[in-house]
């Protein structure tokens, strides 16, 4: 049988799916909960914004009572120093205890006392959990979830259950599990959130139960999905796909263990690939950014292939995928990146061919003949076999490519340099104090008794040529590399004032060849940033001092380029 593309529409069913589905966001709360994150009240203040600012429905502000920086958050809420446009915040919190009136439960109260008009409190849904952790029957934990939701329902507070633990309780005794949900929507609760909190169901099971709870509930649905298996998102979907209307999770996946649903994923496939409202559409091109602002509020770096915004997952390296982009942009591009406010990249290397140079300079706005595209993909190939890694040095790659269009953008030129660097040894106590104020010097002289007291004293000179005019400038450092760029600054400041503006904000140092002892290839690269953005520059060298003098001057370079 012959099948071409033009005969064939493939059309998918949509009819099975709601119409919209609510974002509820827990990166304040769940999210906070990983290793390694800790929010203060005005870092949570600034995710709320973000989160606000991306239109999510709900925003899981915290658990009033637990901790004092929680109380510190909904009082100032309450007392209007957080403004919410889009989003409502809830506070989260558990049932009653056991053998407590509702009335008299201090969790409970603080709830009421939250200034929110949303709460979510949790309840075991797990026969086995209820007897092993909560330490009581069956029949009070369904009176702790009857009297909790009835009690914040008469404080005229929507209500939502998440039902802890539900898919291994159905798997466990599914009875239990759905007489938790029954009572929670014949108490009032506007919302049943079916909960894998241990992270390790599969999606068609999660379609599964989910299709068997909506035949007995007209609730809203919630999911909420850990990542254990790998399967937050997914089954997150498959829960919408049977019938959810409501989906938790956090910004760039975060949460305990291996963290929750990422909404930075799954926002997306269900609007873009599923045809699912969930934020407005208009809104979802903030996704790039806010996952970014919240990335460096918590201070951990997004993985540059995190799906949808992540800075690698647009880019290509191979050069068929680069030639084919360059006719057809949706050749290798699942979706066009500036619908999440993403961007694609070229990644230059020794993988590339010249159409991959070809679209780089394109990206930068230069303008390369085909000679000189042939002769810099010949010198790149060379330059990456001796160790030169050009896709981690976006600078360096711009400064070489630039190279090509006789264009000189910084007029100035090195002639030459030196590094001094000698253990000064000293009598005077009160000198070596000073000269080694910022190193335990006890510490080293006992580690290396060989070593009498003193300080390692680092000088660097440059002698340079701008504009024709000789300069030549003397520093000292901290170490070879602070000593030369300190000396270069003095050199180079009084000509180029814009230069008080570039900082060095990382050095990394990489041995190419291990093998070769103290001989080897060492690749240094330097990362730099202004006020208008940052980039990484690179030097190789079989000396150290020389690599990092390669790394710096082209982050100069570059940055006064730009």
């Amino acid at each position: 049988m012959t099948h071409t593309h033009e005969d064939s529409h493939f059309q998918i069913d949509r009819a099975v799916l709601p119409a919209n589905v609510e974002i509820y966001d827990t990166t304040l709360r769940d999210g906070s909960q990983q290793e390694g994150i800790s929010l203060s009240v005005e870092d949570k203040f600034k995710v709320a914004r973000q989160l606000d600012n991306l239109g999510v429905a709900y925003i899981e502000g915290g658990w009033p009572g637990a901790n004092p920086k929680d109380e510190e958050f909904f009082r100032r809420y309450g007392a209007g120093e957080l403004k919410l446009a889009n989003a409502t915040l809830v506070a989260f919190g558990s049932t009653r205890r056991q053998n407590t009136k509702a009335s008299e439960d201090k969790t409970l109260k603080s709830l009421i006392e939250a200034n929110v008009s949303a709460v979510c409190i949790v309840a075991k849904a797990s026969g086995l959990h209820v007897v092993e952790t909560l330490r009581t029957d069956h029949d009070e934990a369904l009176a702790m979830v009857r009297d909790s939701v009835s009690f914040l329902v008469a404080n005229g507070l929507k209500v939502f259950l998440d039902a802890e633990h539900f898919f291994d309780g159905v798997l466990l005794n599914d009875g239990f599990a759905f007489r938790v949900l029954e009572a929670a929507e014949e108490s009032g609760a506007e919302a049943l959130v079916l909960c894998d909190t241990n992270g390790g169901t599969l999606p068609d099971l999660a379609e599964e139960i989910v299709t068997k709870v909506r035949q007995h509930t007209s609730a809203v649905i919630g999911a909420h999905f850990h990542n254990d298996s790998g399967c937050a998102v997914a089954s997150s979907l498959a829960a919408v796909k049977a019938g959810a209307t409501q989906v938790q999770g956090c910004i760039n996946g975060y949460g305990e263990r291996a963290g929750n649903a990422d909404l930075c994923a799954t926002i997306p496939n269900l609007t873009l690939k599923m045809g699912v409202e969930t934020i407005e559409r208009e809104r979802i091109q903030l996704l790039s950014s806010v996952a970014r602002h919240v990335s460096e509020i918590v201070n951990i770096s997004i993985d540059p292939q995190k799906p949808y915004v992540g800075t690698a997952v647009f880019a290509n390296k191979a050069g068929i995928h680069t030639s084919a982009i360059a006719r057809r942009p949706d050749a290798y591009e699942h979706i066009t990146p500036s619908l999440v406010g993403n961007s694609s990249r070229v990644v230059v290397s020794e993988l590339s061919g010249k159409s991959t140079i070809a679209l780089k300079a394109k990206e930068l706005s230069l303008d390369i003949d085909d000679a000189s595209l042939s002769k810099i993909l010949v010198l790149l190939k060379e330059l990456e076999y001796k160790g030169y890694h050009f896709e981690a040095a976006d600078g360096s790659l711009e400064l070489l490519l630039r190279s090509a269009t006789k264009n000189k953008d910084v007029k100035f030129d090195i002639d030459s340099f030196s590094v001094v660097t000698s253990w000064k040894v000293s009598d005077d106590q009160d000198e070596v104090t000073s000269l080694n104020s910022d190193r335990d010097k006890e510490s080293v002289v006992k580690a290396h008794p060989w070593l009498k007291e003193g300080t390692l004293v680092t000088e660097a000179t440059v002698n340079l040529s701008v504009n024709g005019h000789k300069i030549a400038a003397t520093s000292t450092g901290s170490g070879p590399v602070n000593a030369l760029d300190k000396a270069l600054r003095k050199a180079l400041l009084p000509h180029f004032p814009k230069l008080g503006e570039i900082a060095l904000t990382d050095y990394r140092v990489r041995v190419v060849d291990t093998g070769r002892g103290t001989k080897a290839v060492t690749r240094v690269l330097i990362d730099s940033a202004n006020a208008d953005g940052s980039w990484s520059t690179i030097g190789v060298s079989d000396n150290i001092i020389e690599a990092s003098w390669e790394a710096l001057v082209d982050a100069i370079v570059y940055g006064l380029t730009k």
